[in-house]
């Protein structure tokens, strides 16, 4: 296994992979405290549907970082806890959430920007079709 980020087959490109889907991270910082079932978790985080959420538990069950837990009473019950492999990823999440909040407002200031245009900017120009101009082109 190499180290190399941007080859197919490196560790760190796994651990990206698992935290680039915004609710896998999420999802295991809302079971930090403890286990919890998926209404409960979905009060939790907010903004995640139902199909989302089983989606993403689904996911990091495959990736062992979640386990499922089956209650037999009646009504059946069932919920959701980290493994010990999945609490190592909560010290990374805590790392790029103090990094949000502290950068947050300069990503969004950037952002900004980027969607200004800027006053010493000239006018748009329309674009050459086949190599013409758009106003030889109208004629």
């Amino acid at each position: 296994m190499t180290t190399d980020a941007f080859l197919a087959d490196c560790r760190a490109r796994l651990a990206f992979d698992l935290l680039s889907n915004t609710w896998n991270a999420v999802v295991l910082w809302a079971l930090r405290d403890g286990p919890r079932r998926p209404v409960d978790l979905r009060e939790r985080i907010g903004g995640i549907s139902s199909k989302v959420l089983t989606e993403t538990l689904r996911r990091l069950q495959f990736n062992g970082l979640v386990e499922r837990q089956a209650h037999p009473d009646a009504p059946s019950r069932v919920e959701y806890q980290l493994t010990a492999l999945g609490r190592t990823l909560l010290a990374p999440i805590d790392a790029v959430g103090a990094w949000a909040f502290e950068y947050g407002d300069d990503v969004v200031a950037a952002q900004e920007a980027a969607c200004t245009p800027s006053p010493q900017s000239p006018p748009p120009t329309a674009e050459p079709v086949n190599g013409v101009s758009a106003d030889v082109a109208g004629r």
